[in-house]
């Protein structure tokens, strides 16, 4: 009698164990910094759900898509997918993701400015987690090698550059590698007050773009940027700098634990400043991340509620104290008292300059139509221009022609 209640519950353990739903998360490039907050949310949700088997899987940013998309193909998508919100715009018009059904009370959870970004054709197809405007760490040693005051860092976009050039001048090193691979001057062009659409037309082929665009050209010909800036973007001036070849770096304060991890030297030799505000666009390009759903997923409803498990107020306040560099893009967790906290390290620093530039921030990123295939019209002109296979206007002219003829 007994080996046969035991055979029963054993049969009753293994049945219960075999009905578990086993669900994914993925998210960029958090590993291995994060590792102990991502195993915390598996935990809590496993919690929450005990019939759920949760396994979070960290991506490179870099093949983040490309997996995705096979995924969906394959028809084996997680069911939780962290993304920019750039990459939201582009699988959406893949056919990627889901629209997700929220609640009055689960859309007033977010700022309407964040909720709005993943929000596309009336559809919400992400929900918003961590934000960061921009910071500009620099390395004191190197200012100082240049004669450059590390007290007085550059306040404007103009000051910047002229630090940069002063730095390479002096020391042989360069002075920054600016964000301008990719689609990126569509966010310079918006942080100094050009426009880039209006009336349906793409407008970006002013004197004003132009000049900006120029400005830059210059520079890379000139020597005062990387050669491999086109190429390697934020990584490479990332890497650059923890290998302390770079005077300053223009950054998401969360990265600053980066080069902590990377060099400890160079973490201890830098302080951390403002983003250079342009006064005609007073805003700063602040890109959201966020969590969708993907297309294919086998229980939606599941996979939103994780979605909105991993966006809650409670996970985002924690994530935000564990990166101590992040954001909340939840109306309750903002106004948490551990945002106004200082402290004497870069990291510090930079969560404190970041808080100052909130109301600044603003992720510029634009949605229209065609996105995949006029962001590489976009890319491919900007570096014809660069490499000087064409003028800046001729680049710009083209571009513009080619986005109104699908616009």
């Amino acid at each position: 009698m007994k080996k046969i209640l035991l055979t029963a519950a054993l049969l009753a353990v293994s049945t219960a164990s075999a009905q578990k739903t086993d669900l994914e998360f993925w998210t960029i490039s958090l590993a291995p910094l994060f590792n102990d907050e991502m195993n915390r949310l598996v935990a809590a949700f496993q919690k929450e759900n005990p019939t759920v088997n949760l396994k979070w899987v960290d991506v490179p940013a870099s093949a983040i898509e490309q997996k995705l998309l096979a995924a969906v193909a394959a028809g084996r998508p997680p069911a939780a997918v962290n993304l920019a919100s750039d990459m939201v715009v582009k699988l959406n018009e893949q056919g990627a993701l889901e629209a997700l059904t929220l609640s009055d009370a689960q859309r007033k959870l977010y700022f309407p400015n964040t909720l709005s970004t993943f929000t596309i054709d009336s559809k919400v197809v992400g929900l918003p987690w961590y934000w960061a405007p921009k910071v500009v760490a620099y390395n004191t040693d190197i200012f100082k090698k240049a004669g450059l005051d590390p007290n007085n860092p550059p306040k404007t976009i103009q000051t910047l550059i002229a630090a940069a050039k002063q730095i390479k001048d002096k020391t042989g090193m360069y002075g920054f590698m600016p964000n301008i691979n990719a689609t990126n001057m569509l966010y310079l062009f918006q942080e100094a007050g050009l426009p880039i659409i209006k009336g349906g037309k793409a407008v970006f082929n002013s004197p004003e773009h132009i000049k900006l665009v120029q400005q830059y050209v210059d520079l890379y010909k000139k020597g005062y940027i990387p050669e491999d800036t086109m190429r390697r973007g934020f990584a490479g001036a990332t890497e650059l700098y923890s290998a302390g070849k770079l005077g300053m770096l223009i950054t998401g304060p969360q990265f600053i634990l980066r080069v902590a991890n990377d060099n400890p030297a160079i973490y201890n030799v830098t302080k951390v400043a403002p983003y250079p505000i342009n006064i005609a666009g007073n805003v700063i390009h602040t890109p959201l991340m966020g969590f969708s759903v993907p297309k294919g997923v086998k229980d939606k409803a599941l996979a939103t509620k994780l979605a909105l498990f991993l966006t809650n107020d409670v996970n985002q306040l924690q994530f935000s104290k564990v990166t101590k560099t992040t954001f909340p893009s939840t109306v309750k967790a903002s106004t948490d008292k551990f945002f106004k906290q200082g402290g004497a390290n870069a990291t510090d620093q930079g969560k404190l300059v970041s808080s100052t530039e909130l109301k600044k921030a603003k992720d510029l990123t634009l949605v229209y139509p065609d996105a995949s295939k006029l962001n590489k019209v976009f890319k491919d002109n900007i570096e014809a221009a660069m490499a000087g296979q064409k003028t800046v206007k001729a680049a710009l002219d083209d571009i513009v022609k080619a986005w109104n003829a699908s616009l």
